[in-house]
């Protein structure tokens, strides 16, 4: 089986701050990581080549030093990275970005496309059902568990409150959550190995893609301002009978007009 992986380098959003005069991301001085629900795509990936065979391949597009999140995801156990980078692509919202990796995954045999469902520093999860939709291929979403018998998936998919069972025929795009697995941690003998293996560099030049569809001018979306929640107040404890508790408790939602 021929495993295509979609993951990207994010902030750690544990570190992240903002600027209150410019409402962006202060990014210096922040790590990076690879994002989460793409590492639960990657780990199923790679058990599911342990299982079946074939190879296992992660795409990210992103900036020059995204290739350290590719080394990571080779030491855990992936056979080939590519790092889609231009500066044609800075400023990408979700349908550039997805019109880009299309672009790269039509120079690429696959029989799956495996990526997280959303990533941290968007919250979307539009990237990866719009791959799908410019493939023309069939997709499953929040994916909590995979089976594979020949061309055949069978996923079960989470809902709120249970999950469905479907099947799917390859090639197709799942999108992964992190209760489908736990990453494992890299591979001590691939981690001094790993700066041995190339990651291939590909330009906008090298995609089969239109380029005023690439960047700010591909974009939809434009983000005006970025901007962190208000922390909450500490509340009010009311320490009376319950009739006058609730009479209270309505005057302040009056006196607020929450009500």
């Amino acid at each position: 089986m021929k495993i295509v992986v979609c993951l990207k380098q994010v902030p750690d959003t544990t570190e992240v701050k903002i600027d209150p005069k410019t409402g962006t991301l202060i990014r210096e001085g922040v790590p990076s990581i690879i994002n989460p629900d793409d590492k639960n795509a990657l780990e199923e990936s790679i058990a599911l080549k342990e299982k079946v065979g074939g190879t296992v391949t992660v795409v990210s597009m992103g900036p020059p030093q995204a290739v350290d999140a590719l080394r990571e995801a080779l030491a855990m156990g992936a056979d080939e990275a590519i790092l889609v980078s231009d500066r044609a692509f800075a400023g990408a919202d979700t349908q550039a970005t997805s019109y880009a990796l299309a672009g790269a995954l039509k120079n690429l045999e696959y029989d799956l496309i495996f990526a997280g469902r959303q990533a941290i520093d968007g919250d979307t999860a539009q990237v990866g059902p719009q791959i799908a939709e410019k493939l023309g291929i069939p997709q499953i979403t929040y994916v909590e568990k995979v089976d594979v018998d020949g061309d055949t998936l069978t996923v079960q998919r989470a809902w709120e409150d249970g999950y469905e069972v479907a099947k799917i025929k390859t090639p197709c795009m799942l999108t992964a959550i992190k209760e489908l697995n736990q990453p494992r941690y890299m591979n001590m003998k691939n981690i001094f190995e790993v700066f041995k293996k190339e990651v291939k560099i590909w330009s906008a030049d090298d995609l089969d893609v239109d380029k005023n569809k690439l960047g700010l001018n591909g974009s939809c979306t434009k983000v005006k301002r970025s901007h962190t929640k208000e922390a909450k107040g500490a509340g009010e404890i009311v320490n009376k009978p319950i009739k006058e508790a609730v009479a209270y408790s309505i005057s302040k939602l009056r006196e607020k007009h929450v009500i």
